[in-house]
């Protein structure tokens, strides 16, 4: 192997701060991406799309719980996919490990679901061997061809205005390699991370980052509190909001 060559703490240091400019105009390409993202129109959803839960059928709006929006992961599991019936596909199954505590993303008027061509017995056998949580639907109709799952795997990203549904974004291929945290799907979403700081069309909801970030198992307990301390003023990328003076 051809490793890199060896140098002292200082020159390491000087190197590091090079990539460190790279770093940031990667991060804030991603930012102006995500921007455009929430300026993507909107494609009504007008067809009944159904999908088995473990408690009977639920259209696609109980999909999303109360909820203002939407993120669906076609998952491949079933008889067609290799590992059945012991496993869902290797990629699926990779991507369902990285699926933290939802709450997080809740806490953002956001429900995260997985969708599948198995059956729910299936589905909750699959959960409980692999331990995961997440919610996860059996597919009914022509929901995973309509919204270009059917073949590959994929995320679709909706919104609600009361009953109606829109389509807002869609992510595939290696674009899911991102996916997984909070932050990327708020990121892939038309409302964003709701966020004071970010590039939203003028009405969209946001409030003062950090403040609404809680414990998973205390949202809605109490009002923000300033846990992230005061933003440092030599630091003019510090995206901490100031105390509000009274």
């Amino acid at each position: 192997m051809d490793t890199p060559p060896i140098v002292s703490a200082q020159e390491w240091a000087a190197e590091h701060q090079r990539l460190l400019v790279k770093e940031k105009e990667v991060l804030r390409a991603h930012d102006a991406l995500a921007a455009m993202r929430r300026r993507m129109p909107w494609l009504a959803v007008d067809q009944q799309y159904e999908f088995d839960a473990p408690d009977g059928r639920v259209n696609l709006l109980e999909l999303f719980e109360g909820r203002r929006q939407l993120i669906v992961y076609r998952a491949f599991f079933g008889p067609d996919v290799h590992g059945w019936p012991d496993h869902a596909c290797r990629g699926c199954s990779m991507i369902a490990d990285h699926i933290g505590n939802l709450a997080h993303l809740n806490a953002r008027d956001t429900t995260l679901v997985f969708a599948s061509r198995a059956p729910q017995p299936d589905i909750d056998r699959l959960k409980a061997r692999m331990g995961w949580q997440m919610p996860w639907y059996t597919i009914t109709d022509s929901f995973d061809v309509d919204f270009g799952v059917h073949e590959w795997h994929g995320t679709n990203a909706f919104i609600r205005d009361g009953d109606r549904v829109f389509r807002t974004y869609f992510i595939n291929n290696r674009g899911d390699e991102v996916l997984g945290n909070t932050w990327s799907f708020l990121d892939m979403t038309a409302l964003g991370r709701q966020e004071a700081w970010e590039d939203s069309p003028p009405g969209y909801p946001q409030t003062a980052p950090y403040e609404w970030w809680d414990w998973h198992d205390a949202y809605g307990q109490h009002e923000p509190s300033r846990w992230f301390g005061e933003p440092d003023p030599n630091d003019p990328n510090d995206q901490r909001p100031p105390r509000k003076r009274v």
